[in-house]
């Protein structure tokens, strides 16, 4: 088994860690009690046992750009195993996993949440269409954790436009803190991450390649695949509340209103 850690907390965040495990049938993934966890599957197939119950086998996608994946959250209180299971030649389970301390907001079950479950909408349009699942949306019982997937419609598309912020607290705003795990294909390829703020006239542009996480803790940030590239990216939200209030930037709001 392999376990990258791309995300700490107290170092790059302050509520969200990320790890990516890599694993095969002969392998057994432990996560004991402690902190509130989603494990993402983005590849592969594993029997799931919560708490001690046997919920069967979750996953089953060959890749993030085939579709869909079950995920499993996992309260503080709880504890998961996972057991990798081959799926004819493929073998290795490769999984997200997600955390962050428990707020004082109670958490959700432990349970699977089926692909099947998760809510998926097309949004923006032309290049910046864009496909965006809600694995633990904001009104799927929860702790303080908000996790989705967005997967580009077409290559060489925009995303997260027009651009948002959420690192203020204000009727319009809510102040979360965003991690993004980005995969690209052709995997040699790369999308263009960029942040800027209007205060400040802070921009930021960089390269984001496949396997890559970065943490957004303030400022708006829209993203770009270089063309002929599919862009996948997972988002992880949390913060002090759990209310996904975003602000858009005034600039470009028009192209909402012109849709």
């Amino acid at each position: 088994m392999k376990i990258d850690s791309l995300i700490r907390a107290g170092e790059q965040t302050k509520f969200i860690s990320l790890d990516l495990i890599t694993a095969e049938p002969e392998d057994l993934l432990v996560l004991g009690e402690g902190t509130e966890r989603l494990v993402v599957i983005l590849a592969g197939r594993a029997r799931v046992v919560l708490d001690g119950l046997d919920c069967g086998v979750a996953g089953g996608r060959h890749d993030v750009f085939e579709g869909a994946g079950d995920a499993v959250y996992i309260p503080p209180a709880s504890s998961v195993e996972l057991v990798p299971i081959a799926d004819g030649d493929a073998t290795t389970l490769t999984a997200a996993v997600i955390a962050t301390p428990a707020s004082e907001h109670a958490p959700g079950p432990a349970r699977v949440i089926p692909a099947a479950e998760q809510r998926e909408n097309v949004v923006g349009r032309d290049n910046w269409s864009r496909t965006v699942r809600n694995i633990l949306g904001p009104d799927a019982p929860a702790s303080r954790l908000i996790v989705g997937e967005t997967i580009h419609n077409g290559t060489g598309a925009w995303s997260s436009f027009p651009p948002h912020r959420h690192d203020r607290e204000s009727a319009e705003e809510a102040q979360l803190e965003e991690v993004y795990y980005y995969r690209v294909h052709p995997a040699n390829g790369f999308a263009l991450q960029a942040r800027y703020d209007i205060d400040s006239a802070r921009e930021d542009v960089w390269m984001a390649h496949d396997g890559d996480a970065a943490a957004i803790t303030s400022g708006f940030h829209p993203v770009v695949a270089a063309p002929g590239h599919d862009l996948y990216y997972l988002w992880i939200l949390a913060g002090e509340v759990r209310v996904m209030r975003v602000y858009l930037d005034p600039r470009y709001r028009w192209l909402n209103e012109h849709a």
